[in-house]
């Protein structure tokens, strides 16, 4: 099965909605045919199997553009439009790109040369000539054929692109549709790029129950966040850690707002401290909060911790999600005992088929059908797993383990502190030395490095206090809203 044939519903009407929002609005009706007559026009130009590159912000041309290409048994490639030029180069050489699909306001900035690039008027031209074309499912179409590839950083600074098959994104969100119990009256707030497999997921599940997404690409103007899920009457929010702690340290507005049809929200991207999920369940008591981890390597989503399981098992990313097994193992393979610490491993049917021309990172990565997330955890007598760090974030100070993790999660606790990254510096000494930048709210609250250091002695080991403190009041995260780290 294609699976844009799994994700559309078969029987629309003109008057349902998909896309929600002051800008955009589309219909399922118009979708499906926008899709088949793209499709089929890629199918007589260009035929099947090309990777095609696609450069949009979240709007209607993203959502057309990315479903007719798999729908035509070619393969997407969505690049974040902030990708350096080098790296834009790089992929289109490895994929061997003939073709984009770029929105006018970006075509204008690329000062790579795509190939033959289609905008939004070359898409308006299309739909004209293909406006006979009607909606058919593929037959006999192999599910394990590829869909996307999706670029990420490598560890190399050279960009892994993660091959993704159209049986993976049936399964994963398969998966999330089921413990997230959504139906066709979720109404999705999305302010996650699609170019992030997280919000690509939001994109799947909600076209797969045939619910509606509102499109917001203006996070940081929370006003716009907040009136959208009051207007629009949204059931659901999905966010990284960066977008709670905004929201819960820089809004007076959302922890004084109730929001009575917001059912529940989700966060993965990375850890959120404890505190901020405390926090948002102080002022938003009636929304579940529900814990994710994943990986684009995943298709997107691992595990998760359900809402109620938040009071005794807080700071857990939960079990494996339906279809997915995680475990928890040692240098040798074998699972650890309760209170070690091993990399978390996961097998399912949407663990990648590899990395794209490069076998050796694949074979380094998935071992004996296993996914090595690179991801260190434990795992306690009830079989929920605690993400420790990443195994390449873990720090040496004198010759000792430190998990920046641990001395974040103290930190954050600070009056007036709305996020930090632990690092390490170079050291003479030391190896490695321990830095923390904290970014601190514009309030009344005066921090400095003795009074961090004094907070931090009654809470850590001295070998993991922070031996440099830095003040800034930006947060550093990328176009997901991702925090980015740098060693």
């Amino acid at each position: 099965m294609n699976c844009v044939d799994y994700l559309l519903p078969k029987k629309v009407r003109k008057e349902d909605l998909f896309v929600l929002g002051k800008k955009e609005q589309l219909s399922f009706y118009d979708l499906k045919w926008q899709v088949a007559a793209l499709a089929n026009h890629l199918r007589r130009v260009v035929g099947c199997g090309n990777n095609i590159i696609l450069l949009s912000p979240n709007n209607n041309f993203f959502i057309v553009c990315y479903l007719a290409i798999m729908k035509s048994g070619n393969v997407v490639i969505p690049l974040n439009p902030a990708t350096e030029h080098k790296s834009v180069a790089f992929i289109k050489k490895q994929a061997k790109v003939r073709i984009a699909f770029v929105t006018a306001m970006f075509q204008n900035r690329m000062k790579v040369e795509l190939g033959e690039v289609w905008n939004e008027e070359d898409l308006l031209r299309i739909f004209d000539s293909e406006i006979k074309v009607k909606y058919k499912e593929e037959e006999d179409f192999d599910m394990h054929s590829l869909a996307q590839i999706i670029y990420t950083s490598g560890s190399t600074a050279i960009p892994k692109g993660v091959m993704i098959s159209h049986k993976n994104i049936i399964a994963n969100t398969s998966s999330i549709i089921s413990y997230l119990q959504l139906t066709s009256d979720d109404i999705m707030e999305c302010v996650l790029p699609f170019f992030y497999c997280y919000g690509l997921s939001l994109l799947h599940t909600h076209l797969k129950v045939k619910g509606k997404i509102v499109l917001n690409n203006r996070f940081l103007f929370l006003g716009t966040v907040l009136e959208d899920l009051e207007k629009y009457r949204c059931t659901g929010f999905a966010g990284v850690p960066s977008h709670f702690q905004i929201l819960l340290r820089k809004s007076d507005t959302f922890t004084s707002q109730t929001f009575p049809h917001l059912r529940y929200v989700t966060q993965a991207g990375g850890k959120l401290h404890d505190v901020f999920i405390e926090e948002f369940q102080e002022v938003q008591p009636g929304v579940e909060f529900i814990v994710m981890y994943g990986q684009t390597e995943a298709t997107a989503r691992l595990s998760y911790l359900p809402s109620e399981r938040l009071k005794d098992k807080l700071g857990s990313i939960g079990k494996g999600m339906p279809g997915v097994e995680l475990k928890v193992v040692n240098e040798c393979g074998d699972p650890i005992q309760p209170g070690e610490v091993g990399e978390i491993i996961a097998r399912g049917d949407n663990v990648m088929l590899g990395y794209y021309l490069d076998p050796q990172e694949t074979a380094s990565t998935i071992k004996n059908g296993w996914l090595y997330t690179g991801d260190l955890g434990k795992i306690d007598e009830d079989g929920f797993i605690y993400h420790a760090a990443r195994k390449k974030e873990i720090i040496k100070a004198g010759g000792k383990r430190v998990s920046p993790r641990e001395i974040e999660a103290v930190l954050v606790e600070m009056p007036g502190v709305v996020d930090c990254t632990v690092s390490a510096e170079a050291d003479d000494i030391l190896g490695e030395a321990i830095k923390a930048t904290l970014v601190v709210n514009n309030s009344d609250v005066v921090l400095n490095e003795t009074m961090v250091k004094a907070f931090c002695s009654t809470r850590l080991a001295v070998y993991k206090i922070p031996h440099m403190i830095e003040f800034t009041s930006r947060m550093n995260v990328n176009a997901a809203g991702k925090k980015v780290k740098k060693r």
